[in-house]
């Protein structure tokens, strides 16, 4: 044998002996670990709600974790997935393992909290390991053998540098290499890491909280057990329980319809006081008895049992802004679905089955119900049918967001109208062109699958331009008649998404200038967006899987813009979708132009103006005025007059002022009658959306603007800032003649309080109490994984 032949032996030789040296090593550790603390086993941890030794979860530690933990450790993306905000979640632990991924080969193995185990000992089989001493139980072993007490220490022992902005031995990327020590690994992270302790890159806890936690962590951490509902909520959900679970076919039919629909709901009675949200679960086991969770990857896999029972599990979670989905639910809402679900006169053969070709496609599955019943239900909270695609089952959602534009406004073709085939015989007929990527699972294969469904979206649109010319005999055109107004009460007839990079939020009415781009959205594109990204999609699942969902996308964006420009003069349609298009293929071009080579009835409303879009705008705002809000816009009449005119100022900025700002400012402004908020939102101008892989590309930041709404939006602060109302001028003046990184630190300097200030804190305790306090059913805790170092 020669020497390289040799050696490459030894090597081969050398690497099962160096993995049986390191197990030997992690045994010989765990033992000497077991002596030092005792054997690791898992602790009950629940308590009644009464006092522990002066410590009281719910009135004092509880407080503390919200306001100073559960900002950073409450979504899908929290460092090590350590969700610190609830008991199941704190006794659950941490995991390495990174739920976002947008290069997974294979399909994960999902990680829900109180979904894919129950008990922590099932979270142990599945990798999660302690972050409370699970060892010998005294107050000296609590601490020292705790990770989450070791670390909260470590932050008192070395606080954050004295400086404005923190060094870059900070990694605050969002797709950093994240540190997970276990309880035996804190020494050696302690010497790596000095400055790593908890809270993460933010001022340390008082004195006082810092003692309240370490307190309840030297008692082993006690905790509530969950309360089951008071009488009162639970008659409410005795009502909903029994209408969900009726016996015959229909029932069971809109049953199903309605839980796939709700299931990333938190549902809430509004007649009854705030506090309670429930969710909406699939049961083994029915009303009555204790839920049994049926746990599938989506809401329409096979349970697997022979019936499953809709039941309303009570939220054990402190409620996060980022997944928050609230719908309300009372005695009228019952009523109405009563009426729309039973007693609309329909026939439900036999039930469907749960082949994945079958549920993936709501066109079949629910086929017997009339399209009028479902879509009337899906507009009533169009809202909150839009809110689940832009926050949905993610906190991560680049995948799904990087397919729209920073700022659309949506509206929603009338239910009575027949002219974008709201029909049962159109969606019956064309329901295998319907079909959707999430049918092939998870793992699925990527450019195969999406050829396929690229050519069905191409039949389908070609069947649909050809139904909608038919539906225009003598003379009859598309007009403002066919835009549901809401039926002059209900303020979802118009909605305003606005993107925030990896995350977006959703307002109804008309906020800020009149956008590029708008969406008019019917019942086929609504229902499909549905299982597209929210029923059908699986943050766990592979990169082609992923793919897929963003690619096909990308067709149900360019379908609700063309409904929109259908109502445009047939020339103005062609100009308009080459602006919003700007630089792609011309195979892409083709594509984005066929539905108006097919479509080619003129529009039926009168256009004046040189601008046809902008008078459309002004149309549509005059026609839904009854159930336009002003909530969130600067224009309302009860914002002070100093400010609106100050801040009016910054929307007329383009280019590098607003390039410059994070994707959301939250502003303070402090006048004579209190403080007001008011949230900047940068609008970032791309040369279109169809550009994936590398957005930068596409950025025409020289057209970005800056909108200004009044109150807080979004759940991901990207910085904090607050002046004076007589500073007002001058800090417009100052944003506005930005023009570098330099010029944004010098505004932070004198307006910003930064994530290293002894002031953040206390700021943010304020921002957060006034946002929850400002509709308590509608928001939760604003994340911080987001914050800037600038």
């Amino acid at each position: 044998m020669n020497d390289s032949g040799f050696s490459g032996a030894m090597r081969v030789l050398a690497l099962p002996t160096f993995i049986l040296i390191m197990a030997g090593c992690a045994v010989i550790v765990s033992e000497e670990w077991d002596e030092r603390y005792g054997s690791s086993e898992v602790r009950d941890r629940s308590v009644s709600l009464e006092s522990v030794a002066g410590i009281n979860f719910e009135d004092n530690v509880k407080p503390v974790l919200e306001q100073r933990c559960i900002v950073c450790h409450g979504c899908y993306d929290a460092p090590c997935q350590l969700k610190l905000s609830s008991p199941s979640g704190i006794d659950r632990g941490a995991n390495p393992a990174k739920v976002y991924s947008g290069s997974r080969l294979k399909e994960a193995t999902p990680s829900r909290l109180f979904i894919d185990h129950q008990t922590t000992e099932g979270w142990r089989t599945a990798d999660f390991y302690p972050v409370l001493n699970e060892g010998r139980q005294d107050p000296a072993t609590n601490i020292e053998a705790g990770v989450m007490a070791r670390l909260l220490e470590l932050k008192q022992v070395h606080p954050l540098p004295d400086q404005s902005l923190l060094p870059d031995s900070f990694d605050l990327g969002l797709n950093r290499a994240q540190q997970c020590p276990r309880a035996e690994d804190m020494d050696d992270f302690e010497r790596k890491y000095p400055l790593w302790g908890m809270p993460y890159a933010l001022p340390a806890l008082s004195q006082e909280e810092h003692a309240t936690l370490m307190e309840w962590l030297e008692q082993g951490a006690p905790m509530p057990a969950q309360l089951p509902p008071d009488p009162v909520a639970q008659q409410q959900i005795d009502a909903w329980e029994a209408f969900l679970n009726g016996d015959s076919d229909k029932q069971r039919l809109a049953a199903r319809y309605l839980y796939e629909h709700w299931f990333l709901a938190h549902l809430y009675f509004s007649d009854l006081e705030a506090g309670a949200f429930y969710r909406l679960v699939r049961s083994e086991t029915p009303p009555g008895q204790p839920i049994k969770v049926v746990a599938t990857r989506r809401p329409y896999d096979d349970p697997g049992v022979s019936r499953v029972y809709y039941r309303f599990w009570a939220e054990q979670a402190t409620v996060i802004d980022t997944p928050h989905l609230p719908s309300a639910l009372n005695d009228a809402r019952l009523d109405d679905y009563r009426r729309w679900f039973m007693e609309t006169d329909y026939q439900v053969a036999s039930l469907p089955g749960y082949a994945p070709e079958i549920t993936a496609n709501p066109f079949k599955v629910f086929g017997a119900i009339p399209v009028e019943v479902r879509y009337r239900f899906l507009l009533e909270e169009a809202q909150f049918t839009i809110m689940n695609f832009i926050k949905g089952p993610v906190c991560r959602g680049q995948i799904a967001l990087n397919v729209i534009q920073d700022h659309f406004w949506v509206f929603f073709v009338s239910p009575e109208s027949q002219v974008y085939t709201e029909t049962d015989a159109f969606y019956n007929d064309k329901e295998n062109l319907l079909s959707l990527p999430s049918e092939a699972g998870s793992d699925a294969p990527t450019l195969r699958t999406w050829f396929r469904y690229s050519r069905l979206q191409r039949d389908y649109m070609q069947a649909k331009a050809t139904a909608m010319n038919a539906a225009f005999p003598g003379g009859r055109h598309l007009t403002l008649d066919t835009v549901w107004d809401g039926d002059r009460a209900n303020p979802n007839a118009a909605l305003t998404v606005m993107r925030h990079f990896d995350s977006a939020t959703v307002v109804q009415g008309l906020l800020g200038p009149p956008p590029l781009t708008a969406w008019l959205v019917d019942y086929g594109l609504l229902e499909r967006i549905h299982y597209l990204l929210v029923a059908g999609y699986d943050v766990y699942g592979n990169i082609g899987h992923q793919l897929n969902s963003r690619l096909y996308m990308d067709f149900l964006r360019m379908e609700g813009e063309f409904n929109f420009l259908s109502l445009l003069p047939a020339e103005t349609r062609i100009v308009e979708i080459k602006d919003w298009y700007q630089g792609v293929s011309k195979r892409e071009l083709e594509h984005l132009l066929l539905p108006f080579s097919l479509f080619t009835q003129p529009s039926g409303i009168s256009y004046s103006s040189p601008n046809p879009k902008q008078a459309l705008f002004e149309m549509l705002e005059r026609r839904l005025a009854p159930v336009l809000g002003d909530d969130f816009q600067l224009g309302a009449p009860d914002v002070p007059a100093l400010q609106r005119a100050a801040l009016a100022r910054l929307e007329q900025l383009v280019g590098e002022p607003a390039t410059l700002m994070p994707q959301i400012t939250i502003l303070t402004v402090s006048g004579t009658g209190g403080d007001e908020y008011y949230t900047l939102l940068p609008n970032h101008r791309r040369r279109s959306v169809t550009n994936f892989l590398d957005e930068d590309k596409t950025r025409m930041p020289q057209l970005d603007t800056l909108m200004v709404a009044r109150g807080v939006l979004g759940s991901y602060p990207g910085a904090f800032m607050k002046v004076d109302e007589n500073q007002l001028d001058d800090f417009v003046g100052e944003l506005s003649a930005m023009r570098s990184e330099d010029d944004y630190s010098r505004l932070m300097d004198r307006y910003g309080i930064r994530r290293t200030s002894a002031e953040f804190w206390p700021h943010s305790d304020q921002v957060q109490r006034d946002y929850r306090n400002s509709n308590q059913y509608l928001t939760g805790l604003l994340d911080y994984n987001r914050l800037e170092n600038r």
